[in-house]
């Protein structure tokens, strides 16, 4: 018995769309990994600082794990503090939610946190910045937004 191409080829895309949604919801619960871009410009309100950095952030969802690495350079003195700083729109501060090292950070610092179900809302929901600190800026030299894709 020989089946109609026509229904055959539509048994086919609809196998295809089950297996590309089955892969799509996996990658649902899945890491989010966000480069983050920090400068002065993005502080509130902007500097000049001719510093900036970069914070590799990965975030796995079924674990709640937040992994990161940051790295700077060419801030006005040593960094005194780095952290996650949150919940706050690009335009307004926050306070801390998540320290990153300890004291004052070196400029490759790695580290991870277990979030709580409202850090992780707030966090996927682009409400948190990584934000580094000086002697000269104490409020903060670098920031850039975490934005999950």
């Amino acid at each position: 018995m020989r089946g109609s191409p026509r229904i055959v080829g539509g048994l086919l895309l609809i196998g295809g769309i089950g297996a590309f949604s089955f892969v799509v919801g996996i990658g649902s619960a899945a890491a989010e990994t966000v480069v983050v871009v920090l400068t002065g410009a993005n502080e509130v309100p902007p500097n000049t600082s001719p510093g900036k950095g970069e914070a590799n952030v990965d975030y796995d969802k079924a674990s709640k794990k937040l992994t990161y690495k940051l790295t700077y350079s060419g801030l006005t003195g040593d960094a005194t503090a780095a952290h996650f700083h949150g919940p706050a729109a690009p335009d307004a501060n926050a306070g801390v939610v998540i320290p990153i090292g300890s004291g004052a950070p070196a400029n490759l610092t790695e580290g991870s946190a277990t979030l709580t179900d409202a850090q992780a809302a707030d966090l996927l929901a682009g409400k948190w910045y990584v934000n580094v600190h000086t002697k000269a800026n104490p409020g903060g030299e670098i920031r850039g937004q975490v934005v999950p894709k």
